[in-house]
């Protein structure tokens, strides 16, 4: 049985998570593992497992919340080369899991290959969004997955295809520890037609978006038939403030942080924003990010 001290050369102690996340908030990680392979990664799991160490995945941490506290166990983090390759051969992408929404995207545009493009603008990596189905307005990452690769927490690896694969509203079956990487069946188009569709929608976003602030994305799910922002519009409460957390002036489902604010003051404005719309209109709000 292996032990933590067999990985020394990658992993750090009392990691500070707060500017890993794109809210800018947070305590320290037990553990920070940066695995160089995925032979290394795949043994570092196992280890965990065998110790009964907690182990999360942190991606780009645009979607994601860490409490003041920190988090205790191995927090892995897949920066190395090898989890961010991106290929494509015919009409099908590869991907790995550590690599850029955005990455995917234009390369995919670069070998003339449409559908991606919806999600342009997005942050984060693309197994943060296979995981949470990221999508807008023009579709979801889950239309057009091919098959998914991926570690499990007991250190297993193997492949589900399209048929063992579901996909909602900014969830999906894919709840594994890690995905490894990830296959896309694309469209072929002309480059330039996909990359002007890829401008409007970053004119949009820039128009309705706190693109300039520390912010997380859409911090809830829209309801049905409903828009989370509207409702909290609605409430009153855009640019309400809890310590150094507030509510985007430009979308209401957006929540921005300053240099004073903690992780406390994003709950405690969450929680106000679910108890004042439950409140007027009997509406629970749903959160779309992740809380460590």
């Amino acid at each position: 049985m292996s032990s933590l001290d067999d990985f020394s050369d990658i992993l750090k102690a009392d990691v500070p998570l707060a500017d890993l996340t794109w809210l800018k908030v947070g305590g320290p990680a037990q553990y920070l593992a940066e695995p160089r392979s995925q032979e290394e990664l795949q043994a570092l799991v196992t280890c965990c497992h065998e110790q009964d160490l907690p182990v999360r995945l942190l991606g780009g941490g645009s979607n994601l919340l860490v409490r003041d506290d920190g988090v205790s166990g191995v927090v892995l983090s897949l920066s190395a080369p090898c989890f961010s390759e991106v290929t494509a051969e015919d009409d099908i992408v590869r991907a790995g899991g550590g690599a850029l929404l955005s990455n995917l995207i234009s390369e995919s545009v670069k070998v003339g290959l449409a559908g991606l493009e919806v999600l342009a603008g997005i942050p984060g990596t693309v197994g943060g969004a296979l995981h949470g189905n990221a999508g807008g307005r023009g579709g979801d990452i889950g239309q057009f997955v091919k098959s998914v690769t991926v570690l499990t927490a007991k250190g297993e690896i193997f492949t589900r295809k399209e048929d063992e694969l579901s996909f909602a509203y900014r969830k999906s079956s894919v709840n594994e520890l890690v995905i490894l990487n990830a296959e896309f069946q694309l469209q072929t188009d002309n480059a330039d037609d996909i990359t002007q569709r890829i401008r409007k929608i970053w004119i949009m976003k820039r128009s309705t978006q706190p693109l300039s602030h520390q912010s997380a994305g859409c911090i809830f799910k829209n309801p049905r038939g409903l828009s989370a922002g509207a409702l909290i519009e609605q409430a009153g409460l855009k640019g309400t403030q809890v310590g150094g957390a507030e509510i985007s002036d430009r979308h209401a489902n957006f929540i921005v942080t300053n240099e004073k604010a903690t992780a406390d003051d994003v709950l405690r404005l969450i929680e106000l924003i679910q108890a004042k719309v439950s409140d007027r209109f009997g509406v629970d709000l749903e959160l779309e990010i992740n809380i460590w």
